[in-house]
């Protein structure tokens, strides 16, 4: 029988709208891992000003941002795409949506357009949680899960995922997604 809120490759981790957090502060997370000792995603609506080929040396001149993943090792560079079938070492985390990948094929597939700025999504650091740490923030309503949808990262404008995720949730949560960011414009 699955817990309640349990976690797995493919989930959403959505803040709760009071999360103070500066780094978490409304902010989406898709879980790539989700282990007993670990767990990893990435922040998916929170776009930097600055293009992946301006941050790694060798990589095809490629128009796409990239995105900060989380607060955990700002010094690497990773990866959600939507095209599995194409990049040889991806890992499937949900429908229409994979984790990394050889690098050399995905510079080789840049190169030759077979991957655009709409497949692909690079993420500066990563989000990450010790064992029993993201039980604890989600016992205490941190939180809101929801399964992933590729739209959310492809398709829509990052800086409505928030809202937009919480909308498709409906009940409750639609009415939270029309919370204004300041609490002083209540």
């Amino acid at each position: 029988m699955k817990k309640l809120n349990a976690i797995h490759a493919g989930t959403l981790l959505i803040a709760e709208p009071f999360m103070l957090d500066p780094y978490f502060r409304r902010s989406v997370i898709l879980m790539c891992e989700h282990e007993d000792d670990s767990s990893l995603g990435f922040i998916i609506n929170k776009k930097l000003d600055v293009r992946v080929s301006d941050l790694i040396q060798g990589m095809p001149d490629f128009d796409q941002h990239v995105f900060y993943g989380g607060p955990v090792q700002t010094d690497t560079i990773h990866y959600i795409h939507n095209v599995g079938e194409l990049l040889d070492e991806s890992v499937a985390i949900a429908p229409g949506v994979f984790w990394g990948g050889s690098f050399e094929k995905l510079k080789f597939l840049i190169d030759k357009q077979l991957i655009l700025p709409d497949n692909i999504r690079f993420y500066v650091g990563y989000s990450g949680w010790t064992e029993g740490q993201l039980e604890e923030e989600l016992s205490y309503g941190s939180w809101i899960t929801d399964q992933a949808d590729a739209n959310y990262i492809f398709k829509f404008d990052p800086t409505t995922v928030w809202q937009k995720v919480l909308q498709e949730k409906g009940s409750v949560y639609s009415v939270i997604a029309q919370m204004p960011e300041s609490q002083t414009l209540n």
